[in-house]
């Protein structure tokens, strides 16, 4: 017993069916107007001739004699049979004015009344039309036979009965049966092609293996958790699952418009569109933090638009940012413990050697120097977090022989613990970036100046360092960016995080080009 796939036609087999039906319809609908044409026209050309074989056979003189005769059946009879011969009519008759046969080709007819359809040929008009006579059809032509006298003395009827429906089809056009067969022969060949080209575009599969892989993909795509969207080459979304819409903060479904029309960020749309691939884009869409793959997808060598992943890594990055602050801070005591070892090993010699007044002016000099930075710092600095962070970061500079100071001009309020510790993470990094650029120049420094208003934080660290060519000045913020030599964990992680942080707050960070780099930060804030 066959299974149910065995049993069903494929895809192939019924487009090829349906082409059939189709070409079978043209060619029945194509033979029904040949068959009305050539009845038309039959019915117009023998019309006009049995009408005029009437028309004749009623202006004989010998047939206006005999139709009065003693014997009309005999005397009328050689008339009637050479208008037969002459015209080839099937039946040629003479009927008295009543209608009734009296002669005609036919004998069995003489007698019997004649089939007058709806002729007007016994008010003495000629006619020509169609008449039915024993369930056969006939076209016929009736003329009215009238003595010298003006008085109807008969009727003279010509009629010849219609074709086969093969007679009239043949008879339309000598060729239309070989025209059909070859419409026939070429419509069957050209669907068994398209078929077969069907066949081939549809890898073979069938609608329901269609429908199935159709649901397949549906599944997929909105199971897993990562974004997915389309997008073709004219701009326009082609599809797109519930990660990409939750991720990019779509509420209407997408599909079918263009990306420009989505109400997406200049650089959202511009990663989509792009039709380049890129690797690990890191975006903000909202207040997430996006990290999107591209690749090109094509068909058959074919290009058909773009496919982008998105992954959403807005608790990393905050773990990174907590990282990179943490990391920071370990520098810091590193430093300041490196700076302390030294001068406790100092002061121990120092007592070794018994030299108690030099100690005492040592840790002396020492305290008033540390308190000095701490007085210039807190003094201008209220914010506890940014204080230490800059206090700490100056021993981290002494170390490598770099100068910190903050501008006399700096000033900087309390700030809520949020604001506070993002503005931490972009300092440190920026502080860190400074001292590594300008260490290994002529008298390095570094240089902060910090200020608020009621409704921003604006920030600027500039160093002594070579700067930042103007080529590269948005390079300097992609992941993965860096003049520096390569590590282990990477580099080019500290400015994008800036950046990061940044446009989370609506904020911004900038740089300007030249000989010593000056990074200028500004972050929106409410301290009313």
């Amino acid at each position: 017993m066959w299974s149910l796939r065995q049993r069903r036609l494929t895809l192939a087999g019924q487009f090829l069916v349906l082409q059939l039906i189709v070409v079978g319809v043209v060619l029945a609908i194509v033979a029904v107007i040949s068959l009305r044409q050539s009845t038309a026209s039959f019915a117009s050309d023998r019309g006009t001739q049995m009408r005029s074989v009437a028309e004749n056979l009623a202006n004989t003189s010998v047939v206006r004699d005999q139709v009065t005769g003693l014997d009309p059946a005999a005397g009328l009879a050689p008339a009637i049979n050479r208008a037969v011969s002459l015209s080839g009519a099937t039946d040629v008759a003479v009927a008295d004015p009543g209608g009734i046969v009296m002669s005609s080709s036919d004998p069995r007819l003489i007698g019997t009344p004649a089939a007058l359809g709806d002729s007007g040929v016994r008010e003495g008009r000629g006619w020509t039309g169609d008449v039915d006579k024993s369930g056969r059809r006939y076209v016929a032509g009736h003329a009215p036979i009238i003595d010298d006298n003006g008085t109807l003395v008969g009727l003279a009827l010509a009629e010849q009965r219609y074709p086969s429906v093969w007679a009239r089809l043949t008879d339309a056009a000598g060729d239309l049966i070989l025209y059909l067969g070859v419409g026939a022969l070429l419509g069957a060949a050209g669907s068994w092609l398209v078929s077969r080209l069907v066949k081939r575009r549809t890898r073979g599969l069938e609608p329901h293996e269609f429908a199935t892989l159709a649901d397949h993909r549906e599944a997929l795509l909105h199971s897993i958790r990562e974004g997915v969207i389309a997008v073709d080459t004219d701009g326009r979304v082609t599809m797109v699952n519930d990660g990409a819409r939750e991720l990019l903060g779509l509420d209407e479904d997408p599909v079918g418009r263009r990306v420009d029309q989505l109400g997406l960020p200049d650089q959202v749309a511009s990663v989509l569109t792009g039709g380049t691939e890129t690797h690990d884009v890191v975006l903000l869409v909202g207040d997430r933090v996006v990290v999107c793959n591209q690749r090109s997808a094509s068909s058959r060598g074919e290009g058909i638009g773009t496919v982008t992943t998105m992954r959403d890594r807005t608790e990393l990055v905050s773990m990174q940012s907590q990282l990179s602050s943490n990391l920071s801070i370990t520098d810091t005591l590193r430093a300041q413990t490196h700076e302390f070892a030294n001068q406790l090993h100092t002061i121990s010699g120092l007592v070794q050697l018994r030299e108690y007044d030099e100690v005492t002016s040592l840790v002396g000099t020492l305290t008033r120097r540390r308190q000095a930075i701490s007085d210039a710092v807190t003094r201008r600095i209220k914010d506890r977090a940014v204080a230490a962070l800059l206090i700490a970061k100056s021993s981290v500079a002494a170390e490598a022989g770099v100068t910190l100071t903050i501008a006399p001009t700096s000033s900087l309020p309390p700030l809520p613990q949020a604001v506070s510790a993002d503005l931490t993470t972009i300092i440190g990094n920026l502080i860190d970036n400074a001292v590594d650029a300008c260490k290994a120049g002529p008298d390095p420094s570094v240089r902060v100046d910090l200020h608020a208003s009621d409704r921003e934080v604006v920030l600027e660290v500039r160093d002594s360092g070579p700067g930042v060519d103007e080529e590269v000045t948005d390079a300097i913020f992609s992941r993965g960016f860096s003049t520096k030599p390569e590590v282990p964990g990477g580099r080019g992680i500290g400015l994008p995080l800036v950046r990061l942080v940044c446009r989370q707050r609506g904020g911004s960070v900038t740089v300007e080009p030249g000989p010593g780099a000056v990074f200028r930060v500004r972050l929106p804030v409410d301290l009313t």
